[in-house]
């Protein structure tokens, strides 16, 4: 199967992916990839990556956390918290 590229913008604020781009061509896509970064300035709040694979579906099981429908946190972030609420809290 051929590689495409896959520019995804991810919202770490809203928790939310706001586009997603497929391309063909691998210098298109490292083009449009430092587009969107400049056109970011940087932004915490968003994170950018390009990502080769043979399918969506590859990126959504190898890069899950872009496409998972939650309500601000990743499961991971969810089990950490979990975590550190179960943690005693040292007595100082």
């Amino acid at each position: 199967m051929a590689m495409s590229y896959f520019l995804l913008v991810y919202n770490k604020v809203h928790g939310a992916l706001e586009t997603v781009q497929q391309f063909a061509d691998r210098d298109e896509a490292a083009r449009a990839y430092t587009a969107t970064e400049r056109a970011a300035h940087g932004s915490p709040a968003l994170e950018i990556v390009l990502i080769g694979a043979d399918s969506l579906d590859t990126i959504r099981q190898t890069h899950g956390q872009y496409f998972a429908a939650r309500s601000g946190q990743s499961e991971y972030l969810k089990a950490i918290a979990d975590t550190q609420k179960a943690a005693p809290v040292p007595a100082g």
